[in-house]
């Protein structure tokens, strides 16, 4: 290829990316979402609005796991439920590919405890039990959980989040990791070129989420005490950020 063909690709991916951008920009504000591109080489943006009152945040760029390659979906809220209340849901395959790190990392090596640069999703795997497949039911297959409050847990997926997550869009090989920490509620997932169809459908999970945390945390289920002090979720800046700094 020429430097000339090279010149031409390049800025042939620069007009779709920016198109593609517009294209989200137009569905955000159609849904009364605010929509920002986010600065430097590797890209993204962030989308924000509410359910009801409660506001929630999208980012979409360079993954911020070891365990997902690639671009990643990130989204966000902050619910005011227990500090100390930890849950985790996520795919079975990306389960038994933690599962596997961990035991590769702490058992077979020399190191013989897990730290606190170690995802907070790998050492809940080691530390909490998970449900069964009883208390799982139609997750069963597709999905693991764990928390040191099951009680919770297994209300928070009782009724519509089960069959969210039954119709969530994910493929072969795609991690997913939703899960309650500090107060706050996120998922990740990679995604390598968002459409507005992708984040349609994960949004609709989250809000999903959102709600039965709440209606989890109303009916008065004890969180009981976490032992781990979970990482935070890392926020992408944006122009909009850095002006009000």
């Amino acid at each position: 290829m020429s430097m000339l063909d090279g010149i031409k690709r390049l800025f042939a991916r620069t007009g779709d990316t920016e198109r593609d951008q517009a294209e989200l920009a137009d569905w955000a504000r159609s849904r009364q979402y605010s929509f920002r591109p986010v600065r430097g080489e590797e890209g993204g943006f962030v989308i924000e609005g509410r359910l009801g009152a409660q506001p929630w945040r999208l980012e979409w760029g360079p993954s911020q796991r070891p365990y997902i390659e690639g671009p990643e979906l990130r989204l966000r809220a902050e619910l005011g439920l227990p500090s100390d209340l930890q849950a985790l849901v996520l795919d079975r395959t990306l389960q038994a590919r933690l599962e596997k790190s961990v035991f590769d990392q702490y058992v077979e090596s020399v190191q013989t405890r897990i730290d606190d640069q170690t995802p907070p999703e790998m050492r809940w795997l080691v530390m909490y039990a998970k449900l069964g497949g009883p208390e799982l039911g139609a997750l069963r297959d597709r999905f693991a959980a764990v928390s040191q409050a099951k009680a919770w847990l297994t209300q928070w997926l009782e009724g519509p989040l089960t069959a969210g997550l039954l119709a969530a869009p994910l493929v072969t090989g795609q991690p997913m990791v939703l899960m309650v920490s500090r107060g706050r509620l996120s998922l990740r997932t990679g995604l390598d070129e968002p459409q507005p169809q992708d984040l349609d459908a994960w949004l609709q999970l989250f809000q999903q989420a959102m709600r039965e945390a709440r209606r989890a945390a109303d009916a008065g289920s004890d969180p009981g005490h976490a032992s781990t002090q979970p990482s935070m979720f890392t926020a992408t800046r944006t122009p909009a950020d850095d002006e009000t700094t």
